[in-house]
């Protein structure tokens, strides 16, 4: 066997992970929350996801080359950041001092339990090479590697923070990534987008994709947004009179701390509840995505510009590339011609991020990553197994055209919950654990909310879409493997999809080669034989506030707790009946 490089995430106490290379090729991929059940997973180690890696591969842990975690110590006199993050950080002197002189005990302790979940999983401690990667060079290293690019070719990554960087710029050529600069915490652009999520009434982490959903509906200009956050000679500045605060600056309710200040509730009024989209919000929510697109183009352009002029090649990893609006904007650039996302550009992905880091820092370079089937799949049998242990008593049958047979369901009208293959990686759900429908029935995306997904009515369903398909619906021919870009809905395409086309006239698409995906290409294949229309409604198997599903007894617990009426998994039907 070659080189072997287990990469393990979850250094920020959420979304930890696995990922498994061979010889630069990925062998699985795969999110602790999908297999304990628990969304995010916060403060777990991924025990279970490091023993599927290694299960897939038929491997023990004697032949793991290396270990590796997306979290590094940061030297005091060797970077800025520590004395940053004091500095601007004055007002909470516990934190500030305890940046200079003990600022890398979080390292030390996640280290700790990194090697004893190793432990458990048949590690020798004392024979582990464990070797760490700063977190955003895992976020770089998880975009760059991954895209496949040959030539020199600009680095973004932007989340929340790593150890205390916030933001990368940075360059790779000839498989090396090199560093421009770095930003450190509180100055983040995902860290002030996080506090007005939490501001909107959302969770931080979780909420982004929902204020980016409600920014459609409302008017940028109606809201000033320009005092959190401004970008001058090279320089990000976050107002943390407002926002990403800590301490006792934070505004508190019911025990709890967020992540602005009374501040902003003085200015902007009191913080949004429940499910309603409504005015000042959703103007709320549409300056904050303004701002936040605004400050991203602009640092896009003092740092990266010329290298993007140069090549036109851009990778893009860390929360915020997960912002499928901005996406949209950094492709219309004239200087872009390809832009790759990271799918999980999340802090899942940096387990991927830094093995592919090892694995070329090693010589063994890493293949381009053209899809996220990298979880478990299972068979016929496991899912008639599953059936007969399962306490509601599903009624199954197997049937033998699978895409014919649910594209006639789905044309009837019904949303179906599609179960095939090896699960995503990442957040998207991209024809492995799906929630399916027929995009041209009306009605159908207020069904799966009403009744499955009991999701805010504002957020929007996605197509997956037939690769020949595409260019005549999108108005920007460029590759959409993994549901990371919008893109303008061509004349004519709203009316004969309309479940799927967004308040502003975009779908965030995914564009589907046979190769990846042969039957949810197949059933697409179906579908328009049967409507005229190659494109299905797609959004993730599971209910709100669930991880997506996993195996077959998760897929019938879901199943049995909505009005859902059909399930397939792999060639295995359950319909409910009318006692159901």
């Amino acid at each position: 066997m070659g080189f072997t490089v287990l990469g393990l995430s979850g250094a920020l106490s959420h979304d930890p992970s696995a990922a498994l290379y061979i010889d630069g090729k990925l062998i699985a991929a795969v999110e602790e929350e999908r297999f304990v059940r628990d969304k995010h997973a916060k403060n777990r180690m991924p025990y279970e996801s490091a023993k599927f890696c290694l299960e897939q591969a038929g491997i023990t842990p004697a032949d793991v080359d290396v270990v590796c975690i997306p979290f590094a110590p940061i030297s005091l006199f060797g970077s800025k950041a520590r004395w940053h993050y004091a500095k601007r950080y004055w007002y909470a002197p516990d934190r500030s001092l305890d940046a200079l002189l003990t600022g890398n005990r979080r390292f030390k302790r996640y280290r700790k339990k990194i090697l004893w979940c190793l432990e458990q999983l048949g590690f020798e401690a004392k024979k582990v090479r464990l070797e760490p990667v700063e977190h955003h060079l895992a976020h770089a290293s998880s975009a760059y590697h991954c895209s496949g690019f040959s030539e020199k070719t600009a680095i973004l990554g932007i989340d929340g923070k790593g150890e205390y960087a916030t933001t990368f710029f940075g360059w790779g050529e000839n498989g090396k990534i090199h560093k421009i600069k770095e930003f450190y915490d509180p100055d983040s652009l995902g860290g002030l987008y996080g506090a007005i999520t939490e501001y909107l009434g959302f969770e931080m982490l979780d909420g982004e994709f929902k204020v980016m959903g409600m920014a459609p509906y409302g008017d940028a200009a109606k809201y000033d947004f320009s005092r959190l956050a401004k970008f001058e000679n090279g320089e990000l500045v976050i107002n943390t009179d407002y926002a990403n605060v800590i301490g006792f600056r934070r505004y508190k309710e019911k025990g709890k701390g967020y992540y602005f200040s009374p501040k902003l509730i003085e200015w902007l009024g009191p913080k949004r509840e429940g499910d309603i989209a409504d005015d000042p919000y959703i103007h709320y929510a549409a300056a904050m995505q303004a701002l936040f697109e605004k400050l991203a183009l602009e640092m896009i352009d003092y740092y990266l510009g010329d290298i993007l002029k140069e090549t036109g090649r851009l990778a893009f990893a860390g929360g915020c590339a997960l912002n499928v609006k901005l996406n949209q904007r950094i492709i219309a650039r004239p200087d872009v011609k390809e832009l790759f996302v990271q799918p999980a550009s999340g802090d899942a992905g940096t387990a991927v991020g830094a093995a592919a880091f090892i694995s070329v820092k090693n010589g063994v370079p890493v293949e381009k990553m053209e899809h996220v089937y990298l979880g478990p799949s299972y068979s016929n049998e496991d899912i008639i197994a599953a059936c007969a242990r399962h306490p509601d008593k599903p009624q199954w049958q197997k049937i033998d055209d699978v895409p014919q047979e649910i594209a006639k369901v789905l044309v009837e009208g019904n949303p179906v919950a599609w179960f095939q293959g090896r699960m995503e990686f990442g957040p998207r759900a991209l024809g492995g654990r799906s929630i399916i429908g027929c995009p041209s029935v009306a009605g159908v995306a207020d069904r799966i909310n009403e009744q499955i997904k009991f999701r805010e009515r504002w957020r929007p369903f996605c197509p997956s879409m037939l690769d020949t398909v595409a260019p005549q619906m999108l108005s920007v021919d460029h590759p959409s493997p993994f549901m990371t870009f919008t893109f303008d809905v061509k004349e004519g395409w709203a009316e004969r999809v309309p479940e799927v086309v967004h308040e502003d006239g975009t779908a965030r698409a995914q564009v589907l080669k046979r190769e990846y995906n042969p039957r949810y290409y197949d059933l697409m294949k179906e579908l328009e034989a049967m409507t005229g229309n190659g494109v299905v409604l797609n959004t993730s198997l599971n209910r709100r506030g669930e991880p997506m599903v996993c195996s077959p007894t998760d897929a019938l617990n879901m199943f049995f707790g909505s009005d859902l009426q059909f399930l397939i998994m792999e060639d295995v039907l359950v319909v409910k009946g009318r006692g159901q």
